[in-house]
């Protein structure tokens, strides 16, 4: 499974590069104002971190001026996917830039026939929003198992990019359900390498190792 890293801010995403274990980048316009600084701009210097997708949101609520937004946030880098929110406008939009061959992540998904809809229109990844959902009393797996199936069944190559993920349990339950990629926000993505057992053989280990008085070195 794909991991992705849900921020605008760069200075986390320098550390989180190094670690190579990161596949690409979610944005949204409300990452966007926390970080103060300029679509473009935090985009493209992104772009220069992460070399795989990295996805900018258009906000524009009509056909025309989502368009061009969209057509505009895709020509700040080459690995620009354009993101765009499950509407009628924007899956008209998805399936304009798609035929353009400019990928898209159709965003804003809790249903399964929204889904359907977005790898109709061409979408690269559709994201359900598990964490939301579950939110609102609703089981956020059983919306990736039910899009996972529908996929499957008729060869749609849209990848299922689990959004909202709050825990490390959801990383684990959306890869168990067939989830292509999975956006973290950083402090989820630092919580996977966490288990309490291996924080105590660590230490035994290396009380262990000092009695040795060696040095590998």
């Amino acid at each position: 499974m794909k991991i992705f890293i849900d921020t605008a801010e760069v200075t986390d995403l320098k550390v989180l590069a190094a670690t190579g274990l990161v596949d690409g980048v979610t944005t949204n316009p409300t990452l966007i104002a926390k970080s103060g600084r300029k679509i473009a701009e935090a985009i493209q210097e992104i772009c220069t971190l992460i070399p795989g997708p990295i996805s900018a949101e258009a906000v524009a609520s009509d056909y025309e001026t989502l368009l061009a937004e969209g057509r505009l946030l895709a020509k700040i880098a080459p690995n620009v996917v354009v993101k765009l929110p499950l509407t009628p406008v924007g899956l008209r939009v998805c399936k304009t830039l798609s035929d353009e061959g400019t990928p898209v992540n159709v965003t804003l998904c809790f249903s399964a026939v929204q889904a359907l809809l977005a790898a109709k229109a061409g979408a690269a990844y559709i994201s359900p929003f598990i964490g939301r959902l579950d939110d609102n009393g609703q089981d956020g797996m059983e919306l990736i198992r039910d899009i996972r199936v529908i996929y499957d069944n008729y060869g749609f190559e849209t990848q299922i990019l689990a959004a909202s993920a709050r825990t490390a349990i959801h990383v684990r339950d959306a890869a168990l359900a067939g989830a292509d990629c999975a956006t973290l926000p950083p402090a989820v993505f630092n919580a996977l390498y966490k288990h309490v057992l291996t924080d105590l053989g660590l230490e035994a280990f290396m009380k262990d190792w000092a009695k040795t008085g060696q040095s590998i070195l």
